[in-house]
C-alpha cells in the first residue's frame, strides 16, 4: 500500500460551522474516507483510483449560496500522510478518563491511555462521533463482553473496549489502509484481545456479540442494521454514530423492525451516537 495514491481536497469554508459537518457527510457518502479539521475548513481525502474529476456534482452544499466554500485539489502519495497529520494532530482527552494521542505526545495521567498512529484512517476521537462512542464504551460495562466493533478504522475503540475488560474484540473495516493501520495500533497499544479483519458485514454470518459498535454512515448502518440484530446476543447493546440528530427517527424505525429499541443518545454538535438494546 506504500505506492497508494490519494487525492487531497482543500476546502475553504464559511461559516466554519455547521458547514464543516454537512460536507464531511456528503463527502464521506460519495467515497471520500478521511478528513482532517483545520482553522478554516477541512482536507478530504480519497484514493485516486475512486476519484473521478465531475464526482463534486454530487455535494449539494457546494451549490447552497448559505454557504462560501471554495477548493482545490492535488494528488499526495500515502507515506506524505504523516507530515499532514502531524501538523493538525493533538491529543484530545475524553470524560478526564481516557487520552488518545500520538506517538510522539507525553503520557499523561489519566486511565486509559490510547496510543495512535492513524495515518490514513478514519477515527482518532477528534471528531464529534469518535469521541462520543469513546463515551459510550467508558459509560458501560465491558468486562467479559463479546464485542464488534465495525467500520473500525484506526481501531480506537476496538482498543478502548479491550482496556475496558472486553473478552474478545472483533474489528472489521473494507477500506485495506484502515485494516493495516489498525493491526498496527493494536499492537501498539498491546492489545491480545482483539482481531482485526478486512471486509463488511458478510464477515458476519453465525456471530454473536454481547456489544456491536458501528461508527460508520446512515446509508451503510440501515443497511447493515438487520445483520447486527442477527447477530447480537439477547440483551445485547448496540452503539451507533456517523449521523445527525434528524437521522435518529430513520434510524430507530429500521432498528425497530428489528426488535433493537432505542434507549439513548449523545449529541455533539448536530452528530450523534445512539444506544439500543435488544
Amino acid at each position: 500500500m506504500s505506492n497508494t495514491v490519494y487525492i487531497e481536497y482543500n476546502f475553504e469554508i464559511a461559516p466554519l460551522q455547521p458547514t464543516s459537518d454537512i460536507l464531511i457527510a456528503e463527502l464521506g457518502a460519495i467515497g471520500f474516507e478521511s478528513f482532517v479539521e483545520h482553522e478554516t475548513g477541512i482536507q478530504a481525502y480519497i484514493q485516486k483510483e475512486d476519484w473521478q474529476a465531475d464526482m463534486l456534482q454530487e455535494v449539494g452544499i457546494l451549490t447552497n449560496p448559505d454557504f462560501s466554500i471554495s477548493y482545490g485539489f492535488k494528488e499526495i502519495e500515502q507515506e506524505n500522510w504523516n507530515a499532514t497529520w502531524e501538523r493538525n494532530f493533538n491529543p484530545i482527552t475524553v470524560d478526564n478518563e481516557c487520552e488518545v494521542r500520538a506517538p510522539f505526545h507525553e503520557k499523561s495521567d489519566v486511565t486509559y491511555d490510547i496510543v495512535i498512529e492513524p495515518k490514513m484512517s478514519f477515527g482518532t476521537g477528534h471528531h464529534e462521533t469518535t469521541h462520543m462512542m469513546l463515551q459510550f464504551i467508558l459509560a458501560h460495562d465491558f468486562k467479559g463482553k463479546t464485542v464488534l466493533d465495525m467500520g473500525s478504522g484506526t481501531g480506537v475503540l476496538a482498543i478502548l473496549a479491550e482496556m475496558r475488560g472486553a473478552m474478545s474484540v472483533d474489528a472489521i473495516d473494507i477500506d485495506n489502509w484502515c485494516y493495516l493501520n489498525a493491526i498496527e495500533n493494536v499492537e501498539r497499544n498491546n492489545c491480545k484481545q482483539i482481531k482485526v479483519y478486512e471486509g463488511d458485514a458478510s464477515l458476519l454470518k453465525d456471530q454473536k456479540y454481547d456489544v456491536i459498535i458501528a461508527n460508520i454512515n446512515r446509508n451503510i448502518l440501515l443497511a447493515d442494521i438487520p445483520e447486527y440484530a442477527k447477530c447480537l446476543t439477547k440483551g445485547g447493546q448496540l452503539f451507533l454514530s456517523g449521523f445527525y440528530k434528524e437521522d435518529i427517527p430513520l434510524i430507530s424505525k429500521k432498528c425497530s423492525e428489528y426488535g433493537l429499541n432505542f434507549e439513548k443518545n449523545l449529541q455533539k454538535n448536530n452528530w450523534v451516537a445512539v444506544k439500543y438494546v435488544l
